[in-house]
């Protein structure tokens, strides 16, 4: 028989802790997430519809994204215990210089349309972080303006060979005045990609004012104002365009691209040469030995080629055929500080995330970015040290595997 009894005041008053948050509104909403798929949440809720679903969505029915995204659930780690991890180094070294993450923000396209403060939010994060940041040909900020605003930071170019190679020429120009280090040159989009829910959502760039987006308007309206009293969308590459994605990408990019394109690219630029979209060992072993200095293993995040191969699962075959010969990235599916760590233990120089930050951005612009640097900081430490490593050297693939 429990004997029964009522508590003192003392004993009631220890177990109140209010719980203290900061007082600004987007602050104490980002304080909540605990994760990327939080701050995803999160977004969903914050912009309308054709913007979510544009970031979030891939290609056709979408098979790739999932199977990216289920590589890394089957990653069961091989942890070594009553080793010294308390104190650990999450460092890298990327393109010849240091990086406090084996981690960059991959390029993202038309990323003021998530939060007006685009792609310059996004720059001062990767200065504050330590970490490259690579601004894409389809960016809405210039390259110029993104090197004012984040002076010190890593910056890449992410470059699409486009019908007109005088303009491709003058960008690669423009980057190199700019002051960026590393051009990543994107191999997989010789055609736009099936993207089901923008043609569903009638997406466009800039957005039109259906009857849809302004019934949408009424649900974000924050969203709408925001980006009607901010400058209107400005391109890294061109000045307006008035159609959907794909027109855009059928109209400008070049389908008739070849391997010659990487050796003429890698004749006129001084610094580092990336080459991303590498699905297989064969064109791997093509684009390094064409001049590449790095590769990333990429089926650009499900937005291309639906059913293309698992980036996680074709990595350790390339890593195994180049990576002696150049540093190999992988991208697509990452959402959490442990896949980071399971991709470098197969082999990976670094990850690039794009979907993530851009979670955050929507979620709280700059702020939120700042949330998922920190979030995948925390993850991709506390993965190492119960993984019983001090540092990235030491993620070896035998601590690492695919279950079946």
């Amino acid at each position: 028989m429990v004997e029964r009894r009522i508590p003192r005041w003392s004993e009631f008053s220890d177990l109140i802790r209010p719980r203290r948050l900061p007082g600004d509104a987007t602050d104490r909403r980002l304080a909540r997430a605990a994760t990327v798929g939080d701050l995803r949440e999160m977004a969903r809720r914050r912009v309308p519809q054709a913007v979510f679903d544009y970031t979030d969505g891939a290609a056709g029915a979408e098979i790739s994204l999932r199977r990216s995204r289920e590589a890394y659930e089957r990653v069961e780690f091989s942890p070594r215990v009553l080793r010294d991890v308390s104190v650990v180094d999450p460092s890298a070294t990327l393109l010849g210089a240091p990086s406090a993450l084996p981690l960059a923000f991959a390029p993202t396209g038309f990323t003021r349309l998530m939060h007006t403060e685009g792609e310059e939010a996004v720059g001062r994060v990767a200065e504050r972080a330590g970490i490259p940041m690579a601004l894409s040909t389809m960016g809405t900020t210039s390259m110029e303006a993104l090197a004012e605003a984040a002076p010190g930071a890593r910056k890449w170019f992410q470059l699409y060979l486009w019908r007109d190679r005088d303009a491709s020429t003058a960008l690669v120009e423009r980057a190199k005045g700019a002051g960026y280090e590393a051009l990543v040159l994107t191999v997989d989009t010789p055609v736009a990609g099936p993207r089901l829910r923008d043609v569903r959502n009638g997406f466009s760039i800039p957005p039109a004012l259906t009857l849809r987006t302004v019934a949408n308007a009424a649900v974000h309206p924050r969203w709408w104002i925001d980006l009607l009293t901010t400058p209107p969308l400005e391109f890294a590459s061109l000045r307006s365009w008035g159609g959907t994605v794909a027109e855009l990408v059928d109209r400008v990019f070049e389908p008739a691209a070849t391997l010659a394109d990487v050796g003429a690219l890698r004749a006129a630029w001084p610094g580092a040469l990336v080459v991303k979209g590498v699905q297989g060992v064969d064109d791997a072993r093509a684009v390094v030995d064409a001049g590449a200095d790095a590769v990333v293993v990429s089926n650009h995040g499900g937005r291309q080629l639906d059913r293309s191969p698992t980036p996680l699962e074709q990595l350790p075959a390339v890593v195994h055929a180049v990576g002696d010969r150049a540093e190999v990235y992988v991208d697509g599916g990452i959402l959490d500080g442990a896949d980071v760590v399971a991709a470098v233990a197969f082999g990976a120089r670094a990850c690039l995330v794009g979907r993530a930050y851009l979670y955050g951005l929507m979620a709280g612009g700059e702020r939120g970015v700042q949330r998922v640097a920190d979030i995948l900081t925390q993850e991709i430490t506390r993965t190492m040290q119960l993984l019983g490593v001090a540092s990235v050297a030491e993620l070896t693939p035998d601590r690492v595997r695919l279950r079946s």
